[in-house]
Formats: structure tokens, C-alpha cells, sequence
């Protein structure tokens, strides 16, 4: 007898995983704009990695990974060296379409999230090598 779970019991986790996203992706959202950030992009990139926000405010464009665990400590250290490399590599790929971006600030940005406790910023939660 397989331990292996039936696939769709895999992609129905799968799809309330994305749900949650989702959601706490908004709720970041909501909080950058009442800070004065201003939505450029979503999701931007793919397999291999992706961009979860990509917000402007001023003279500074933030690259923000969106990160939501059960306790905020937990959210805090779920930035990998791997993630940051998938990260910067996402940011050359958006910087190639959007040149004007170059003469900004540019800032990987995090938001920890987790359940009844106010979201967490940090600015330039990790140095961009580009």
C-alpha cells in the first residue's frame, strides 16, 4: 500500500494555499497604500519565482515578498538566501521592461503577516544584488 496522497486531495490544498495568498497579499496591499505605496505590479514572474508585490512611493520602487506563517517570528525567517536569488533575478527581469525605474530608489521590501496581529513592514529587509 502507497502512502502517496490521491493528487486531488494535493491540488485542493493547493488551491486554499493560493486563496490564502491571495488574501494576505490584499491585506498587504491595504497596508502599503495607507503607508502611500502605490501598486505597480502582482505576482509578477512565474515558474522559477516570482515578484508578490512591486509598490511605488516617492522616488523609491519596493520589490515586496509577502509572507504569512501562524506566528509572525516564524513569518520573519521565511526569506531563504534561495528566495532572495529567485527574488533579484525576477527584479532584473521587471527592470528590463521598466527602464525608468533605474533613476529610483529601488528596495527589496518584506510584510510578515500572521493571524490577529498587525502586519509587520520592513523596509530593505535585504541588500539587492543586481
Amino acid at each position: 500500500m502507497s502512502n502517496s496522497r490521491p493528487s486531488g486531495d494535493r491540488s485542493r490544498r493547493a488551491r486554499r494555499s493560493g486563496v490564502t495568498g491571495l488574501r494576505y497579499e490584499w491585506l498587504a496591499i491595504l497596508w502599503l497604500s495607507a503607508k502611500g505605496y502605490r501598486l505597480l505590479a502582482r505576482r509578477f514572474g512565474g515558474k522559477g519565482g516570482e515578484i508578490d508585490l512591486i509598490m511605488k512611493r516617492g522616488r523609491t520602487v519596493a520589490f515586496v515578498e509577502v509572507k504569512a506563517r501562524g506566528r509572525i517570528d516564524d513569518a520573519l525567517t521565511a526569506i531563504t538566501p534561495e528566495k532572495r536569488r529567485l527574488v533579484e533575478a525576477r527584479i532584473r527581469q521587471w527592470l528590463s521592461r521598466n527602464a525608468w525605474a533605474m533613476d529610483h530608489h529601488l528596495r527589496a521590501d518584506a510584510v510578515f503577516l500572521a493571524p490577529w496581529r498587525q502586519p509587520r513592514h520592513v523596509p530593505a529587509v535585504f541588500e539587492l544584488v543586481l
